[in-house]
């Protein structure tokens, strides 16, 4: 079966899971597939591909329901088995500064490439696991793209949606995540879930070592001598160390300690990975890199920290679906319509993985020919794509034309909203932990 024979079967099971709305669904994401550059939502029922009228792109994404779990399902039928899946989580933000009258806005973080300015701004938090299946490249193939609520903290999410994933693979798989999730309360969330995790760590940590035999007088200790990241002298002799050569990062070294644990997940014992890269006449003075590891298998340090640099395709997703497939251009008036709409998004990946090794390309003219399609590149040869397999959509049958809205009927004016502020209690440093 070759891969268009394969997109064409998942692209019929996708189309037999939804049920209201189905069709316009299907005609909207094969416009947004041969789209390249458009300036408003709107547009794209301008789209050669889109049989109906304008209306039906918003009439689709307020009627329909996009079955969330039974597509992850699909799309971890699609994933090629190996010796271990390797997940990326994280989260970003949908900037909607203007909207007062949408719900549940809240302050998300987001870089700006102004210096000086605050990496704050007003929107909706959207959290992510994806499964990178390539060591290198910009391929992301996202299970899960769901809406971070007013009431949810986004490592409380991404732990809901690492247990949801989890529970459906055959084998354990590696989970890749920023400093944001290297802290205790994801640990904790996550201790029960069967999966190992790679977890980068803020030069400003502080670990524990086990605590010393009990000495019989007061209450047993539960944390050893302290290991501050940022200051030498609280290190120890490490574990394992070796000298690395590599190719493209030159000469490193790498240092791994045992048996260490934050002091709020004292049950959590976790080995700490420093990855310190040596500059050369051509570099100055680099950071190291902090990786934590928690899993049951003992880590082999000369390959472990490659698979940390796997976690960078989810930062190249998150771009491309802002930037080519058009996630966050709609200006949608409820949170449940910008949920159908991302509810999309893995969708319209997973079609460009299974179709990218039978496209050719079609670079524009001022770009070099490539041998490995990156997502963008298989877009832009899409069409053709779509010209063979077509779709399982049918045509639109007529109904003629709405009367539109009664005259004389009064219009009520949209309720507006205050931005929501979260408050998470954090634990207070000096405060006594459970045994």
């Amino acid at each position: 079966m070759s891969n268009f024979d394969k997109l064409r079967a998942f692209r019929h099971e996708a189309y037999a899971l939804f049920r209201n709305g189905r069709d316009a669904l299907f005609d909207l994401m094969d416009a947004v597939l041969v789209s390249r550059s458009i300036y408003s939502f709107a547009e794209l029922s301008l789209s050669p591909v889109f049989r109906r009228q304008w209306p039906s792109l918003y009439e689709a994404l307020q009627d329909s329901d996009p079955p969330r779990l039974e597509l992850m399902r699909l799309y971890i039928e699609q994933s090629a088995p190996e010796k271990r899946m390797v997940l990326a989580g994280d989260h970003t933000a949908w900037s909607r500064l203007q909207p007062v009258t949408l719900r549940e806005r809240t302050y998300e973080h987001q870089a700006h490439p102004m210096s000086g300015a605050k990496p704050i701004t007003l929107g909706q938090g959207y959290s992510t696991i994806a499964w990178i299946p390539e060591e290198q490249g910009s391929w992301a193939l996202p299970f899960l793209h769901e809406r971070i609520t007013s009431a949810e903290a986004p490592m409380e999410k991404a732990a809901t949606q690492l247990r949801q994933v989890c529970q459906k693979l055959t084998t354990r798989p590696l989970s890749l995540w920023d400093a944001e999730y290297g802290c205790a309360p994801f640990l904790q969330k996550t201790a029960d879930i069967a999966c190992d995790k790679l977890i980068r760590l803020r030069s400003n940590r502080i670990l524990y070592a086990p605590p010393p035999a009990y000495s019989g007088k007061g209450r047993p200790r539960k944390h050893g001598n302290p290991f501050k990241l940022n200051d030498a002298t609280t290190w120890w002799h490490p574990d394992e160390e070796m000298s690395v050569e590599d190719t493209k990062w030159g000469t490193l070294r790498l240092q791994m300690w045992h048996s260490l644990h934050l002091k709020q997940a004292a049950s959590q014992v976790l080995s700490l990975i420093r990855v310190e890269r040596f500059p050369n006449s051509s570099t100055t003075a680099l950071k190291p890199l902090w990786l934590i590891w928690v899993g049951l298998e003992h880590p082999l340090l000369g390959s472990l920290w490659k698979q940390y640099l796997r976690r960078f395709a989810i930062d190249h997703w998150y771009r491309f679906v802002k930037q080519r497939l058009h996630w966050t251009l709609p200006q949608l008036a409820t949170p449940e319509s910008s949920q159908r709409w991302s509810d999309l998004m893995p969708l319209l990946t997973w079609q460009l993985w299974l179709a990218r090794s039978e496209v050719q390309d079609s670079p524009l003219p001022w770009q070099k020919s490539s041998a490995n399609l990156s997502p963008g590149r298989t877009a832009n040869a899409f069409a053709a794509v779509l010209a063979v397999i077509g779709t399982p959509a049918p045509p639109p049958k007529p109904r003629g034309k709405s009367p539109g809205w009664i005259p004389g009927q009064p219009r009520s004016r949209r309720i507006r909203y205050p931005t929501v502020r979260k408050h998470f209690k954090k634990p207070k440093a000096g405060a006594k932990q459970s045994a």
